[in-house]
């Protein structure tokens, strides 16, 4: 739908529909929002295969919770998955993003995990900000003007001319979303008050919670400012909460190259060796040929490189490999078409079975971006300061030669560094009281939240972690079949037994039975007791869901 779309749904008339005494509002501002009727109904979006059937309700939140009563309100969608059992109370699980929507969510978990829907309601939401999921509301968009988007890029340019058409489209991303009226209003702060506020009308006294990437520091910022209404709280995929959420983004470089380099190409090696290379250094050298192809036929380096960023999910591995399957049989004609989990990749991703899928299908597949999800640059340039233009410009000097698959790029892509509006409001770090609340669970090759900021911030928080050995993917609890994490996180959340810091084995990669070991941050390669993949009906839905998030962080 063309022109702007604000993304959440505005009460004009009235602070809540639902009709409160005039004193009582004069009394407490707050009043029109704690007392409202919550009324569930039907959700927006289809429930994926596998996942349990919810109910959805809007609730009606201030603009600004330091000032209820100055603007007009906002409203969230909040889905719902009632306990089958004993309640314990509610467990809102949250996406990531910044920006994600999560109502669908709490249904899928509740069919990845029964034994945690037993005793707890699931609550989904959907952030101020993101919209309804389901729904032709997608959030508040900065739209710029696609004259001020340059194309045809490659970082790897270092002229002065590329580097200024590089820095035009974070500048114009900065200024579009920071000239909407709403940006200042969607912060982590904000939202962790909606977050109390939906504690309050489910009538619990806590709020249990489990949250993915960003979802990370959210939780952790709600446990933050609201201790004594702090449940159990599980972080997965870790950002370092008690440091600056956008360090997590400045270290992509890093972490992608990590996994792309030590776990990722092996894995090319393995299954793609006839297409690609049975060596490490023979696959670099044809993904170099691929990609210098690629620019002649309409994708330019930057496009390219992106494929392999944040490569955080099973699909995203297949697609990778399908496009370089692709590119090097349109290199040396006469290769077979892929089959199997690239077909199907190639169904999904380009609408064509492979064996039809070309390089101009893949490039006429390249977005042309005129509108950016508005929640996610509010969030992540807004929660705090920011570093300027020119600090990024040396980040992406220094990244550069070490980390090539991104460092180029990141540094002069960030509109974080053309932001310029303060910090509405302070965020504290977790406070000694709610220590023993939380555990955090991180994969050691995670290519969206580093190891090591999930480890710093477990260690600077006093709260044990859960490391995944050889994990490449984002998001490990439910999502990878690996019952020394599922058995840890239910046991936290449903026996009120949580471990010390403690290292769990990996699964085994797509497509293979076995872990191949690799030295990363958790030390010395070592053989995995884990040496077959948990499979079931649920499968799908553990890789649906993960993509989901990868693909929102």
């Amino acid at each position: 739908m063309p022109g702007f779309r604000a993304g959440l749904v505005v009460t004009v008339a009235a602070l809540v529909a639902a009709a409160t005494p005039a004193a009582a509002a004069d009394d407490d501002p707050l009043a029109p929002y704690t007392t409202q009727q919550v009324t569930w109904g039907a959700c927006a979006f289809t429930p994926a295969a596998g996942a349990k059937p919810a109910e959805c309700a809007l609730v009606t939140v201030p603009r600004d919770w330091a000032n209820p009563a100055a603007g007009v309100d906002l409203q969230v969608s909040v889905s719902r998955v009632a306990a089958t059992g004993a309640r314990l109370g509610a467990l809102l699980v949250n996406p990531g993003g910044p920006g994600g929507q999560g109502t669908s969510l709490a249904g899928a978990l509740a069919g990845l995990e029964p034994t945690v829907n037993e005793r707890y309601d699931l609550i989904g939401m959907d952030p101020r900000g993101t919209g309804r999921e389901g729904s032709d509301d997608h959030g508040f968009q900065c739209q710029v003007p696609t004259g001020r988007i340059p194309a045809g890029l490659d970082a790897r340019d270092r002229s002065a001319q590329s580097i200024a058409l590089h820095q035009q489209t974070p500048r114009a991303i900065a200024e579009a979303c920071q000239s909407n009226a709403l940006t200042p209003y969607v912060t982590t702060w904000q939202t962790a008050h909606d977050m109390d506020l939906i504690r309050t009308l489910l009538g619990d006294e806590k709020l249990n919670y489990l949250g993915y990437s960003y979802g990370t520091w959210l939780g952790a910022k709600y446990a933050s400012l609201f201790p004594e209404h702090t449940g159990k709280t599980v972080l997965d995929s870790s950002v370092n909460f008690e440091g600056r959420l956008q360090a997590d983004f400045e270290a992509f470089p890093v972490i992608d190259q990590r996994q792309f380099d030590d776990v990722y190409l092996p894995w090319v090696t393995r299954r793609y060796g006839e297409q690609l290379g049975t060596t490490v250094p023979e696959v670099k050298a044809k993904i170099e040929q691929i990609r210098a192809f690629f620019k002649t036929q309409g994708i330019d380096g930057d496009t390219f490189d992106r494929i392999f960023v944040g490569n955080g999910s099973q699909f995203q591995w297949y697609l990778g490999a399908l496009i370089l399957v692709i590119g090097a049989n349109s290199l040396d004609p006469g290769g077979a078409a892929p089959t199997g989990e690239l077909d199907a990749v190639s169904r999904s991703a380009f609408g064509v079975p492979a064996a039809q899928l070309t390089v101009a299908k893949i490039a006429a597949a390249v977005p042309d971006y005129a509108a950016f999800p508005g929640t996610r640059y509010a969030v992540a340039c807004g929660d705090q300061p920011t570093q300027s233009a020119a600090w990024y410009k040396r980040l992406s000097d220094r990244q550069g030669p070490q980390y090539p698959l991104y460092g180029w790029l990141y540094g002069l892509s960030e509109p974080c560094g053309f932001w310029s509006d303060a910090p509405q409001h302070v965020l504290p770090n977790l406070p000694a009281e709610v220590a023993g609340n939380v555990l955090v669970v991180q994969g050691e090759f995670d290519p969206q939240t580093g190891y090591e900021q999930a480890k710093a911030a477990s260690r600077a928080a006093g709260v044990p972690l859960v490391s995944v050995d050889d994990s490449p993917f984002h998001g490990q609890y439910a999502l990878a079949g690996d019952p020394c994490v599922d058995g840890m996180v239910n046991t936290f959340l449903v026996k009120n037994s949580r471990t010390a810091s403690v290292t769990c084995p990996g699964v085994p990669l797509p497509d293979e039975d076995a872990v191949y070991p690799v030295t990363g941050p958790l030390g010395p390669a070592h053989s995995s007791s884990l040496t077959t993949r948990s499979a079931d009906a649920l499968s799908g839905l553990r890789a649906d869901v993960r993509r989901k998030i990868s693909e929102l962080n």
